[in-house]
């Protein structure tokens, strides 16, 4: 990207308890009756072998490989839709986040940066409709920069794709340790808890980068 296409100002949204509710148990219920497989049964066949986790770093090549790899695993066909249907009925969006979103895109590009595998990439638009409008191209997961939170490399990798400085860069999210992991590259991170105002958290990153540009133009 050249330096006159980059934005001033990137901001990077996690979605899962972020900018939408998300109830895994909705999702593990509906996974449960539609597979036969009790809790700690599904646990036991995708998630805690790693397989969510290497999806999210970018293992599977696309949302094909990915779906086949989860059927398998679960012993069943497992349809695309249907797929989709359990994880977005998980879902519930949260409107003042969403606006905290709006108000970041007046001042600068927003993206999405959510751990999560190529499929769930192709769905996060049917799922939220009001993400795309604002995002843009810019709906990422994790996989699309092979690397998953809290690893450094994803932020690295994320802030190359942007082209914009760590000191230029805010993100959300809703587990500390990520938000550490984005602090330790220098991007200003802020953790999203129950009752946190994304949309101050934005507008006061915005009035610290301001009055940062007119300190730096005031002593040149």
């Amino acid at each position: 990207m050249n330096e006159t296409d980059a934005p001033r100002l990137l901001f990077l949204f996690d979605m899962d308890e972020v900018l939408v509710r998300y109830d895994w148990r909705v999702r593990m219920a509906a996974l449960a009756e539609f597979t036969g497989h009790d809790f700690a049964e599904l646990r036991r066949r995708w998630w805690d072998c790693g397989n969510e986790a290497r999806a999210e770093a970018g293992h599977y090549a696309d949302g094909d490989a990915y779906l086949a790899a989860f059927a398998d695993a679960m012993g069943t066909d497992v349809p695309e839709a249907d797929w989709a249907r359990i994880r977005g009925a998980a879902m519930t969006e949260l409107p003042d986040r969403v606006e905290a979103v709006r108000i970041a895109a007046e001042h600068g590009r927003v993206g999405l940066l959510t751990n999560n595998g190529p499929l769930a990439g192709r769905w996060i638009g049917r799922w939220v409709p009001s993400l795309p409008p604002l995002f843009g191209e810019h709906l990422d997961t994790t996989s699309n920069f092979g690397a998953r939170k809290p690893e450094p490399e994803v932020f690295e990798r994320a802030l190359a794709h942007h082209g914009v400085p760590a000191e230029r860069t805010f993100f959300a999210d809703d587990m500390p340790v990520n938000v550490e992991a984005a602090r330790s590259v220098g991007i200003h991170a802020v953790l999203v808890e129950e009752h946190t105002d994304l949309r101050d958290a934005v507008r006061a990153f915005v009035a610290m980068t301001d009055d940062s540009l007119e300190a730096r133009l005031g002593s040149v």
